[in-house]
């Protein structure tokens, strides 16, 4: 297919592949700072996955300084350094509030929209868009076309098209039904570009046997969930917040979290540890039990633990327990509480695998990171090609984090995109 040769003109011509976050907001900085953009989005609408992001509230950033936001990135945090300094958390907060989106921070310095709707910051990056010029194609992206080591055109079914610069934000593969379908670990492949091994991250986590399916929809508040290696019997994660059962394992906030710190599971390597009452310590948990079991003491031990545990979670629990359910709670022996301490402060359930990529949040692994120029977010392979976002191999935990990066990476990428020289 024969491509059309660059227009003679004064302004830059940039394209932007992908119109999720990352993508509107590297179109809206290249336009601002003088390019000729034009954003490629397949999708009908901009910004699909963005809508459904913190269960459609879009947990946009974290306010946290530099160093408190590297700690929470695991993958490649160095590379960030620059494209975190150049538009910090405090730079995207005030970008949307001044774009008309009043922003709230909540519990672990996470910001939302104060109308908790998503679609308000997807709204925000479309209206900056129409405002500096930035035309949208409801089209699908099928080729990269670069000649001596040069990004020459971008190909569609329509044709072929001359830009200058490509920024691509693709995305990773998670959400797939959104759009980001690994299109652009294609693109950088045929382009020379290394991509490292793409797996889920921030994703439910499959568990061992069927004690989870016996508890499925149970959620969990205020527990501690600690993830052990078990060979190096360490903690490997550890955190407080909301966890619920479900029929494959474990899902929830602190389990998405978790899920970041883990490489490949394999049978007998990660425990999870629940505990079911972080707020009392083992004494005063046992002293707990006694007082509920004088307060039954006429009844079977199944039936006195109403104001200890969830309905659900008191059969598995008896179980595990290894007392008889019927004994009379003014008999259980005093080794018997102390097996029932255990099993409220360490609730243990064997981990035994990721749940599938297109169930996780966000994709680790990408476009290598030896291969972008962190100062601009510039291809080192090929000139005049940039990466953003979830393309590229960095990920980090929940909270705010990954759409930060998404915005900082893009920020970076359209500004250097539009200063660059015309080849």
């Amino acid at each position: 297919m024969t491509c059309m040769t660059k227009s003679l003109t004064d302004s830059k011509r940039v394209a932007v592949v992908g119109g999720g976050a990352a993508g509107m907001m590297a179109a809206i900085f290249a336009a601002r700072n003088g390019a000729e953009v034009t954003l490629y989005e397949r999708n009908d609408r901009m910004g699909k996955k963005l809508r459904i992001t913190g269960k459609g509230r879009c947990n946009v950033t974290n306010d946290c300084d530099l160093n408190e936001f590297l700690a929470n990135v695991p993958t490649n945090p160095r590379f960030l350094y620059a494209a975190l300094s150049a538009f910090t958390t405090s730079d995207t907060m005030d970008f949307f509030e001044k774009a008309g989106v009043p922003l709230k921070t909540e519990r672990g310095k996470r910001v939302f929209p104060v109308s908790d709707r998503a679609a308000d910051i997807v709204a925000a990056l479309e209206r900056k868009c129409r405002e500096y010029g930035v035309h949208i194609l409801h089209r699908r992206v099928q080729n990269i076309v670069e000649e001596n080591a040069c990004v020459r055109a971008v190909q569609t079914s329509e044709g072929c098209d001359p830009y200058d610069a490509v920024i691509l934000c693709t995305g990773g593969r998670s959400y797939p039904t959104t759009g980001s379908d690994g299109d652009g670990y294609r693109f950088a492949e045929r382009l020379g570009h290394t991509v490292t091994a793409i797996k889920p991250s921030l994703v439910p986590l499959i568990a061992d046997g069927r004690l989870c399916a016996s508890l499925q929809g149970l959620s969990l508040r205020n527990v501690r969930l600690t993830v052990y290696d078990s060979a190096r019997k360490k903690p490997v994660f550890e955190d407080f917040g909301e966890m619920m059962f479900t029929h494959f394992g474990l899902t929830g906030p602190l389990v998405l979290s978790a899920s970041a710190h883990l490489s490949d599971i394999c049978p007998d390597k990660y425990e999870a540890q629940i505990d079911l009452k972080p707020a009392l310590d083992e004494k005063t948990l046992d002293a707990r039990i006694r007082s509920d079991f004088e307060k039954y003491k006429n009844r079977d031990f199944i039936n006195a633990l109403d104001d200890l545990l969830p309905q659900k979670l008191i059969e598995p629990f008896v179980g595990l327990t290894q007392i008889d359910p019927r004994k009379k709670v003014h008999s259980i022996t005093r080794e018997e509480r102390e097996r029932m301490v255990k099993l409220l402060k360490g609730f243990r359930v064997k981990l035994v695998g990721f749940r599938p990529i297109n169930e996780a949040i966000i994709t680790r692994g990408g476009v290598s990171v030896k291969e972008i120029d962190p100062k601009t977010m510039a291809s080192k392979r090929v000139k005049g090609l940039y990466f953003a976002g979830e393309l590229i191999d960095v990920d980090a935990y929940t909270g705010g984090f990954n759409l930060q990066i998404a915005f900082s990476t893009a920020v970076l990428a359209g500004t250097s995109a539009a200063e660059q020289e015309i080849n």
